[in-house]
């Protein structure tokens, strides 16, 4: 949620921070706004609206001049998004100007204290507190600016990413993060800074990630300066070669960058399990997996927390590691977990799950966990991110870069590596025999090609939009493997098109959700040939009596539910365990073409952030 960039350096600043606005925009945002010094005055420009409006209004205002700036994109969450609300903020003196992402809890005493002390609010949001309790300190101790930081910082409860630049002293931006992401890009005479490193891939490979409760003071011509906002101790940053390139974010053709990454999944899936799995020697390696794999196999259970997509995988990963590992294991929204008092063992195991690595509400669980003494797991997408660190040991998924905002390769990817975490304990643990072993390592080497051969039905799920893009309900069905499926499912579908949809066991439709089919319910049931086959039919049966609309995804060459569906998609044959690799494809590619002709934005959905930093 928000995007921050800021440049100090050599280059005129505007050009870098807008296209770094535009390269964040993936993330979910109402309103942005950019500050620069022209070498006389701080000028800002902030707008209600897209980073194209922003653009048309800083150039009317000419606030395009400097090399040294920041801008921002908004998510509303104290204040309405218009132009008032937007970011950047100045103080009451306009002396100070500053950029946020986050949420400052205890903003209303600290406002109201400061009400007392004669400052006024033009706006209503917890930044514009936090700037001028910032200047407030900077007054009363009669400090630099990146000192008056620090001790403002110590008195503010919550969430934050924040850069500050004084008028007095231009030549610098102090910067500091508690909860949400911030990346420091370092180049020859210059610095970058933003929410993550897309918006200065271009300009350097060399990066610096803060931790939590550090600061930095960038300055021109001068080192950087880390240091520990609680105690002012100098921190020795580590410098990060980043792994990104600009071809990765860009769209490569596609009209979207969902259906992009949809149409990644072969490929992703393999750089997944790429030199994990050696299929025909019968080998797993995963180093995070081996150098811990007496914690997995001394396990009483396995607790998996995660958010959205995320959980989903990891619904979809209790079939599959209960199934092969024989480890119970148990799956929590991770937003409940944080909060219920979770009884949590010394001989558990939390697998946390998230695509940025930096959902809040996955690494508040990974702290309380880890205070209980668990060992934790993470899986992530990006490199460097804060759920690698604060994680005892984990995988990174190799999906690349997701922009669009509803996770699709994301999905997969997780469920590969937990896939392939599964079949090492297994063969750990001796619960399951040898043939099977080396039946499901050669059948998951396999997955890209099948994967493939799914994305063939994009012609057919268009079709199929094509009929139901004006529905208003949509219902989701699945059985075992693939009730995980039905959720994430419908949870695409609501994303990115707006129609509401849920996701049911197939079994559960009986005991409520019956109640809502007619002539105008869409159904989707995921029905492959494996497992509970014939209970789906049935299901499908008794839709079908009362009139609803089934569009079914079925194994190739199915005959029994093909006769009774309204549509069918067909995906390849594999093993039961990884048919929801097959059959989430043609889900994803359905929610894509509902939403293209709704003319919804795919990839960016009103009121969705890509990375749910704040609770």
């Amino acid at each position: 949620m928000c995007g921050i960039v800021g440049y100090i350096g050599h280059r005129d600043a505007y050009p870098v921070i807008i296209k770094g606005l535009h390269r964040l925009e993936y993330r979910g945002y109402d309103s942005a706004g950019i500050v620069l010094y022209d070498g006389k005055d701080l000028k800002l420009s902030k707008t209600k609206g897209k980073v194209s409006d922003l653009e048309a209004k800083a150039e009317s205002e000419k606030t395009t001049i400097g090399k040294i700036g920041m801008g921002h994109t908004r998510w509303a969450t104290h204040g309405v998004p218009n132009d008032v609300n937007s970011h950047p903020h100045f103080s009451n003196s306009g002396k100070l100007v500053i950029i946020h992402n986050g949420i400052i809890e205890n903003y209303e005493p600290l406002k109201q204290e400061l009400i007392k002390r004669g400052y006024t609010f033009k706006s209503d949001t917890d930044t514009e507190v936090l700037v001028n309790l910032i200047e407030e300190v900077k007054k009363k101790e009669n400090c630099k600016l990146g000192k008056a930081v620090q001790v403002a910082l110590n008195q503010v409860i919550g969430a934050y990413a924040i850069a500050v630049i004084d008028v007095e002293k231009p030549d610098e931006i102090i910067v500091a993060r508690l909860g949400s992401p911030l990346a420091i890009g370092i180049g020859e005479d210059e610095f970058f800074i933003a929410s993550d490193a897309t918006p200065f891939i271009e300009y350097t490979s060399n990066a610096i990630y803060l931790e939590d409760e550090e600061m930095a003071i960038v300055r021109l011509h001068k080192p950087l300066k880390v240091r520990k906002i609680k105690d002012d101790s100098l921190v020795d940053p580590y410098i990060q070669e980043l792994q990104l390139n600009l071809e990765q974010i860009e769209k490569g053709g596609y009209d979207h960058f969902m259906m992009k990454e949809i149409y990644e999944q072969p490929s992703v899936i393999k750089d997944t399990y790429r030199g994990r799995l050696l299929a025909n020697k019968g080998i797993i390696q995963m180093s995070g997996v081996e150098d811990n794999l007496e914690k997995f196999l001394n396990a009483k259970r396995i607790l998996i927390v995660a958010c959205g997509t995320s959980w989903h995988a990891g619904l979809v990963a209790e079939y599959i590691i209960e199934e092969f590992s024989r480890i119970p294991v148990e799956v929590e929204y991770a937003s409940e977990f944080r909060y219920r008092n979770p009884i949590i063992n010394k001989d558990d195991v939390v697998i946390a799950i998230s695509q940025s690595g930096e959902t809040a509400d996955t690494l508040a669980a990974i702290k309380l966990a880890k205070e209980n003494g668990a060992f934790v797991f993470g899986v992530c997408n990006v490199v460097g991110s804060s759920i690698s660190r604060e994680t005892h040991a984990g995988a990174y998924t190799h999906a690349g870069p997701e922009i669009g905002v509803a996770s699709t390769k994301a999905f997969t990817t997780q469920i590969t590596i937990l896939t392939l975490l599964a079949l090492r304990l297994a063969k750990a643990k001796g619960t399951m025999n040898n043939s099977d072993y080396q039946r499901y390592l050669l059948e998951l080497e396999l997955m890209p090609e099948k994967v493939q051969e799914a994305l063939l039905t994009n012609d057919v799920a268009k079709q199929i939009a094509e009929i139901y893009k004006d529905a208003t309900n949509c219902l989701y069905l699945g059985r075992g493997y693939n009730f995980p499926v039905a959720l994430e499912g419908a949870l695409k579908l609501k994303e990115i098109s707006y129609i509401h949809a849920e996701g049911y066991p197939a079994a559960e439709m009986k005991h409520g959700p019956i109640a809502l089919i007619d002539e105008h319910m869409p159904v989707i049931v995921i029905a492959p040939n494996k497992g509970h086959y014939d209970k789906v039919v049935s299901n499908i049966q008794e839709i079908k009596s009362r009139s609803g609309k089934i569009i079914a995804v079925v194994t190739k060459g199915d005959t029994q539910v093909k006769a009774l569906a309204d549509h069918v998609i067909e995906i390849p044959e594999t093993n039961e365990p990884f048919t929801p690799l097959l059959t989430t494809i043609p889900l994803q590619l359905l929610s894509y073409h509902i939403a293209v002709l709704r003319g919804c934005n795919v990839d960016q959905p009103r009121n969705l952030a890509k990375s749910v930093t704040v609770e």
